[in-house]
């Protein structure tokens, strides 16, 4: 590849597959969420939030996002002194869900004030075989395609691998995966994909459809077996937290079921390479006499 494309990722997920591709030398400009690898700390940040989040509580969060977007202000922005600053080639982007990042089409308002002449790549992956084939699009693009392939296969194999050992097993526990817990949201497009892999029956969600709002009443009548709260942008430890807040509420006093923290952040909010380790992640909770944990302590917990 050119050493001398730069390329400006507006997503987490594509900050990762750049990454995996080799290319965090070519990477000059991120996201304030871009946090993984650590390698990229030192790359130019070119959006902000317009929504201080620290010290909120799930139903804060969720009430300023829903008022922001109603009023047509978003919650995201770009800086656009920063992203002239990069002066990039390849920009990356998404038209997948305006909760997630900055909107394509302010990307759009944003690449008109840029000299010179810019690639606008957008994803939006509503299930596994899309997030792959991201990875190879980006290839494709940064002349990267044979590690792309590479790492395509790869993750195919250790997808099989979960399904073909998850298979030995004839129970499909119903799993309820929580997107988000105040108000209740389900995961949706990968999510219930990821479950079945792993040898789970999804109890609700269903697959490519977006992640949407429940409520505690549904979520009973749903009879999960387990429940895995996955929150989008939070880690393990913030999830237990935000947990421990609302545990004293009807639906966890009522529920008898399992109940697992993961770091739906790292693993299944973002559509990148991690999302395997997720999958997998799901096989040690769903099926733990079949898979030996192999996670680290932070990747996912039992609750109760």
């Amino acid at each position: 590849m050119s050493t001398t494309m730069r390329i400006c990722s507006l997503l987490p997920s594509t900050t990762e597959i750049v990454c995996a591709l080799g290319l965090k030398e070519n990477l000059v400009g991120i996201t304030h969420e871009c946090d993984y690898p650590q390698e990229i700390s030192d790359v130019q940040v070119v959006t902000k939030s317009l929504i201080d989040h620290s010290g909120s509580s799930s139903q804060e969060i969720n009430r300023h996002i829903s008022e922001a977007l109603h009023s047509g202000s978003g919650i995201y922005a770009i800086d656009n002194e920063s992203l002239e600053f990069t002066n990039p080639d390849l920009i990356l982007t998404q038209e997948l869900c305006e909760v997630c990042a900055v909107s394509y089409s302010q990307v759009e308002e944003s690449v008109r004030t840029l000299s010179g002449n810019q690639t606008v790549l957008s994803f939006e992956p509503s299930n596994i075989g899309g997030i792959l084939d991201s990875i190879i699009r980006i290839g494709k693009q940064t002349n990267a395609e044979s590690k792309a392939k590479t790492l395509v296969n790869k993750s195919h194999e250790r997808i099989d691998a979960v399904r073909s050992k998850s298979s030995d097993s004839l129970r499909k526990p119903r799993v309820l995966g929580l997107e988000w817990l105040e108000p209740p949201f389900i995961g949706g497009h990968w999510v219930p994909e990821m479950i079945e892999i792993a040898g789970g029956s999804p109890a609700l969600g269903e697959k490519e459809a977006p992640s949407r709002e429940i409520t505690w009443e549904q979520a009973l009548a749903s009879s999960p077996e387990i429940i895995v709260l996955m929150v989008c942008g939070f880690d393990l430890k913030r999830t237990v937290e935000e947990f421990n807040l609302l545990s004293e509420s009807e639906f966890w006093k009522q529920y008898g079921g399992e109940i697992y923290a993961v770091d739906g952040s790292a693993y299944f909010s973002r559509p990148g390479p991690r999302i395997i380790e997720g999958i997998e992640i799901l096989g040690e909770i769903i099926h733990p006499g079949i898979f030996q944990r192999t996670k680290e302590p932070n990747a996912w917990m039992k609750i109760n």
